[in-house]
C-alpha cells in the first residue's frame, strides 16, 4: 500500500521553484490517497531540533533528528547537517530502537587502517565534505526496519569570532520535508552582559517573523527560539513542501564597559580584548592585483568594481599605491602617495582603465610592493605612527619569472622581515590556495578565498572593511612571570576595529588569589597599556554560581584555540618543529574528542545484520598535506554522496539540480554501435565517450527499442592515459603499457594522480586527483536471458576540478543553469502529470516521471523523481543530439 501512495507524495514534497506550487488536489487528480503529513516514501521525520549553547563566545551545538519507518519494508534514512568550517565535531550517536551506536574519535592513521579494512569488506561510508563557502556537510545513512525508529545526534563546538562588531552563529536550515516538531533554540550566557541580540533567516515570512521567531535578552542571558508549526512550514497554504530552506543567522555583541575582560574557571582562564573609541592608525596600503589573461571578463570587472568602492572608503591620512602584474609588473605611481581627493580621483581613472593580459608573475609583483613600503618608511615618506599592509589578489599560480612556491615564499619572507602583514586573496578554485595561505600566515596575515559568484566584488569589499581601521599596532598581551602555563598566541601586529583578541591559558598555581593582565600597543597618537586585575576566588565563585551552560567551557575553549593555532603554525613548520606541533595538536584533539585534520570519528552502524564502519573527517580548504588523508578518499565507497549527473539504463540521462531539490532527465534514441560524447574538457584533457548496444533480439513490444551503454572510454590526454570499460573487462593504457582486469577482480590501481578501484561484480571508481571522480556501475543479467545484454551505468561523483569549458551530453551541465516549471496538469498517463518548463530560453512540455540510481543497489536501485524532456533532450541540451556523435571511443 505504501508504494501506491509514493508517486503522488514525491511530487508534492520536492522543494524549489519547479514544483513548489503542487497542491494536495493534484494527488486527488492522480487518484492516489494521501499519506500522513510529513511522510516521504514511508519515512516520517517527526522531530528536528537544533540546540545552541553559548558561554563566553564558545558555542556547543547539538542537532537531533528522529524518524520512524511507516513502510512495510526496510527503508534507508539519511541525516544531513551542514556545519561551519571553523567548527570541530565532538560527538555523533545513532540510536535505533533504543540501541545506541556511538562515534569514537581516533588518530587519523588508526582510523584509516580501520577504514581500509572495512573497504576490503565493502562496509564503508564517507561522512564529511566541503559545502559552499562557510560550511562542511556531514552525511550518514542507515537502513531502518519496518516500524522502527531511528535518532541521529551530532554535536559540534566552535569559538565565535568577532567581525564588524558582532559575533555570528550561522546555521543552515534545509529539512526537505514538513517536520512535526521543528525547532531551533539558542541560549547565550555572557558575563560581560549582552548589548545586542538579533536573529534572521533568508526564508523568513511575516507570519514566521511574528509568531514562530522569538528573541530576548536581559543582563547576561539571551535566548532565541524558532518553532514553526506544520502549516507555517508550508511553501503555500495548500502545499506539502517546506519553505524552510536557507540560512538562519544569530548575531550578538556584549557590553564593553572595560576594553578587556578576564574569566577564570577550574584553573583555566580566557582573556578578551576589544577596545573602543580609539583613533584609527593611518595605513600605507599596497594593492597587488593579478591582471593576467585568466582574469578576463567578469572577474576583472568585479575586481575593478571592488577597488573603486574601496577607494571611496580610503581615509585621507592613508597612503596607497597599485601594482598590477601579468607577465611583467607595472605600477600606478613610483612611490606611495597620500589619499588626497585629487589622488583618489586619479586612482579611480587608473582602476577603470585596467586591462587583462599575459601570464602570472607573483614573485616580482610582491617584491616590488614590499620594497616600495620599506623604502617609504626608510625615507620618512609616510607618517611615523602609521602601519603598512600588502593586499594581493590572484586567480592562478605563478607561471613566469620565479614560479617555485617555496622560493617565492622565501623571497617574500626575507623582504618583509616581520615588519608588516601580507593578506592573500585567492579568486576562484584554479590556484594553489595552500601556498597563498602559508605565505600569508608566516607574514602575520591571512588568506581568504574569493568565490566566483555574482557577489565577488562584495566579498572583496568585505575583506577590506575588516582591515580598514587598525586601532593598535604591535599588540602584546602580558601576564605575571611564572604564573601562566600553556598560553595561546599573545602577540598581534594589528588590532582592527570591530574584531577581538582572545588569549587563553592555564594558571600555574591553583591557590592564586589575584590575576593581572596587561595589553600594550601603539596607537595613532601614543603608546597605550590596558590593565585588567581580577580576584580569582571571587571570579570562580561568581561563574560557578552561574554554571548556566557547561562548567568546563573555558578549558574546552582553551583546547579549541590551542589546536587551531598549532594547526596554523604547522602549515609552515618543518622537521622536528612540525612533528612536535602535530603530536601536541593530536593529543589535545583526542583528549577533548575533537574531529580535526589529525583525527577521524569512526562510527560503527548496523547494516544488514552486520556492522558497517563510517569515517567522519575534516576536509581542508585546498589540496591537503600528504600525511593528511583528504575526505575525498572516502567517496570511493558503497554509500557515495549525491551524484548530480549520470546516465544509466536505456540510456537515461539524469541531471540533478541540488539548488532546487529536483532533477531533469532525457533519453537519447540512437542505433547500436553509435558512440556519444559524454564529457569533454579541453583544459584538463579529460574525455568520456560511450558506445550504445542494443538487445539480443527485438522485444515483443516492437514500439519500444531498448538500447544501453555497452562500452565506455575514459581518457586523459595530459596524462597519456586511457581506460576502456566493457561488461566483461577493464583495460588500462598508460602510453603503450597495457593492463587488463576482469569484473571478478577486486583491485586498486594508483599512479601519477590517478586512482582506479574495481569492486568485484559491482562497480569501478576512477579518480583523477582531488576533484574529478567517476563511478561505472556493472549491470549483469541472467546468462540465459533471451533479450537483454549486460550493460554499464556512468555516474559523475565529483567534477569541481573540471574547467568552465567542459562540454558533452553530461559535461555541459557541470556549469550552473536555471529552469522553471509551471502549469502542472494531468497528462496522457494519469500517474505522470505534464507541465511547462522554461530552460535555456526554450519553452518545453515536460512530463513528471522517475528514473533509477543504481550505485547503492544495482539490482533494485533508488527512485529519482525528474522532469522528462522529450525528443532526445531537444531544447535542454545545446544544439541537437547528433552533434554529440563521435567516430570512436578515443
Amino acid at each position: 500500500m505504501a508504494s501506491a501512495r509514493w508517486p503522488c507524495l514525491i511530487l508534492a514534497l520536492l522543494s524549489g521553484v519547479a514544483v513548489s506550487g503542487f497542491p494536495r488536489r493534484l494527488c486527488q487528480l492522480l487518484g492516489k490517497r494521501s499519506l500522513p503529513e510529513g511522510v516521504v516514501d514511508g519515512i516520517e521525520v517527526y522531530s528536528t531540533k537544533v540546540h545552541c549553547k553559548v558561554t563566553s563566545r564558545f558555542a556547543h551545538n547539538v542537532v537531533t533528528t528522529g524518524a520512524v519507518n511507516h513502510a512495510d519494508t526496510a527503508k534507508e534514512v539519511s541525516f544531513d547537517v551542514e556545519l561551519p568550517k571553523t567548527a570541530f565535531i565532538t560527538n555523533f550517536t545513532l540510536t535505533i530502537d533504543g540501541v545506541t551506536y556511538p562515534g569514537n574519535v581516533k588518530e587519523k592513521e588508526v582510523a584509516k587502517k580501520q577504514y581500509e579494512k572495512a573497504v576490503s569488506q565493502g562496509k564503508t561510508a564517507g561522512l564529511v565534505k566541503a559545502s559552499g563557502r562557510k560550511l562542511e556537510k556531514f552525511t550518514v545513512s542507515v537502513n531502518v526496519a519496518a516500524g522502527s525508529k531511528v535518532t541521529f545526534e551530532l554535536a559540534y563546538e566552535e569559538l565565535l569570532k568577532r567581525h564588524n562588531g558582532k559575533y555570528e552563529m550561522y546555521l543552515k536550515v534545509q529539512p526537505k520535508q514538513l517536520v512535526k516538531h521543528f525547532e531551533i533554540t539558542a541560549d547565550i550566557f555572557e558575563p560581560q552582559g549582552i548589548r545586542t541580540l538579533d536573529a534572521e533567516a533568508s526564508f523568513i515570512t511575516n507570519d514566521l517573523l511574528s509568531s514562530a521567531l522569538t528573541k530576548s535578552f536581559s543582563g547576561k542571558k539571551g535566548h532565541v527560539s524558532f518553532k514553526p508549526s506544520l502549516d507555517q512550514q508550508r511553501s503555500c497554504p495548500t502545499c506539502m513542501d517546506s519553505l524552510l530552506k536557507g540560512d538562519f543567522i544569530i548575531t550578538y555583541d556584549v557590553n564593553r564597559e572595560s576594553p578587556a575582560n578576564v574569566q577564570i574557571v577550574n584553573g583555566y582562564f580566557v582573556h578578551f580584548f576589544a577596545p573602543q573609541g580609539l583613533p584609527v592608525v593611518p595605513k600605507n596600503v599596497i594593492f597587488v592585483i593579478d591582471v593576467s589573461g585568466s582574469m578576463h571578463g567578469r572577474k576583472m570587472e568585479q575586481t575593478k568594481d571592488a577597488l573603486l568602492k574601496i577607494l571611496e572608503d580610503v581615509k585621507e591620512d592613508d597612503y596607497l599605491n597599485f601594482i598590477l602584474f601579468s607577465g611583467g609588473v607595472t605600477t600606478w605611481k613610483d612611490t606611495l602617495v597620500q589619499a588626497t581627493p585629487e589622488n583618489i580621483q586619479e586612482a579611480r581613472k587608473f582602476v577603470m582603465n585596467i586591462r587583462d593580459q599575459g601570464m602570472t608573475n607573483i614573485n616580482d609583483a610582491l617584491l616590488r610592493g614590499i620594497s616600495m613600503l620599506n623604502k617609504a618608511r626608510e625615507e620618512y615618506r609616510v607618517p611615523e605612527r602609521s602601519t603598512s599592509i600588502v593586499i594581493m589578489l590572484t586567480d592562478g599560480d605563478a607561471n613566469v619569472g620565479e614560479s617555485r612556491p617555496e622560493k617565492i615564499q622565501e623571497n617574500v619572507r626575507n623582504a618583509i622581515g616581520g615588519k608588516f602583514p601580507l593578506y592573500n586573496l585567492g579568486f576562484g578554485n584554479n590556484l594553489n590556495y595552500n601556498f597563498l595561505e602559508r605565505m600569508a600566515l608566516e607574514n602575520h596575515g591571512l588568506a581568504r578565498r574569493i568565490y566566483e559568484d555574482s557577489d565577488a566584488n562584495l566579498q572583496l569589499q568585505g575583506f577590506y572593511e575588516e582591515v580598514a581601521n587598525p586601532l593598535l599596532t604591535d599588540v602584546e598581551v602580558e601576564y605575571p612571570k611564572n604564573a601562566i602555563l600553556d598560553l595561546t598566541r599573545n602577540s598581534y601586529q594589528h588590532f582592527y576595529d570591530g574584531s577581538e583578541i582572545v588569549v587563553a591559558g592555564r594558571l600555574a598555581a591553583e591557590d592564586m588569589n589575584s590575576f593581572k593582565a596587561d595589553v600594550k600597543g601603539h596607537g595613532a597618537i601614543n603608546d597605550l597599556t590596558f590593565t585588567e586585575e581580577v580576584d580569582v576566588k571571587e571570579m570562580e565563585k561568581a561563574l560557578k554560581e552561574r554554571d548556566y551552560i557547561f562548567g568546563n567551557y573555558i578549558e574546552r575553549l582553551w583546547a579549541y584555540l590551542t589546536i587551531e593555532q598549532q594547526l596554523e603554525r604547522r602549515k609552515n613548520a618543518h622537521g622536528e618543529e612540525k612533528e612536535n606541533l602535530t603530536a601536541q595538536a593530536l593529543d589535545l584533539s583526542l583528549k577533548y574528542h575533537f574531529v580535526t585534520p589529525l583525527t577521524s570519528m569512526v562510527v560503527t552502524k548496523p547494516e544488514d545484520n552486520e556492522n558497517k564502519t563510517a569515517i567522519a573527517d575534516k576536509p581542508g580548504e585546498g589540496p591537503v598535506d600528504a600525511e593528511v588523508i583528504p575526505s575525498m578518499a572516502y567517496l570511493t565507497n558503497s554509500q557515495p554522496p549525491q551524484t548530480p549527473y549520470y546516465v544509466d539504463g536505456d540510456p537515461h540521462f539524469i541531471i540533478q539540480v541540488p539548488e532546487k531539490d529536483d532533477a531533469i532527465c532525457f533519453n537519447i534514441d540512437e542505433d547500436p554501435g553509435t558512440v556519444l560524447r559524454l564529457i569533454q574538457d579541453p583544459v584538463t584533457g579529460l574525455t568520456v565517450n560511450g558506445q550504445i548496444i542494443g538487445e539480443k533480439r527485438s522485444s515483443l513490444d516492437s514500439q519500444t527499442r531498448k538500447t544501453y551503454f555497452g562500452k565506455l572510454g575514459i581518457a586523459n590526454a595530459q596524462m597519456d592515459f586511457q581506460i576502456e570499460v566493457t561488461p566483461e573487462t577493464i583495460t588500462l593504457w598508460h602510453g603503450a603499457a597495457q593492463s587488463t582486469f576482469s569484473w571478478l577482480d577486486t583491485v586498486m590501481v594508483t599512479q601519477d594522480g590517478l586512482s582506479v578501484t574495481i569492486n568485484r561484480k559491482k562497480n569501478m571508481v576512477v579518480s583523477f586527483g582531488d576533484g574529478v571522480t567517476f563511478v561505472v556501475v556493472l549491470h549483469q543479467v541472467w546468462k540465459k536471458q533471451p533479450i537483454h545484454h549486460d550493460f554499464l551505468g556512468f555516474y559523475v561523483v565529483d567534477s569541481h576540478r573540471m574547467s568552465a569549458q567542459t562540454h558533452g551530453l553530461l559535461g555541459q551541465f557541470f556549469h550552473p543553469f536555471d529552469f522553471k516549471v509551471s502549469d502542472a496538469h494531468p497528462g496522457s498517463d494519469p500517474t505522470k502529470p505534464d507541465a511547462t518548463m522554461v530552460v535555456k530560453n526554450h519553452r518545453l512540455t515536460v512530463t513528471r516521471g522517475s528514473q533509477k540510481d543504481y550505485r547503492k543497489d544495482v539490482s533494485v536501485g533508488t527512485n529519482v523523481a525528474c522532469w522528462f524532456v522529450h525528443n532526445n533532450g531537444q531544447g535542454l541540451i545545446d544544439g541537437v543530439h547528433s552533434d554529440y556523435i563521435v567516430p570512436n571511443l578515443f
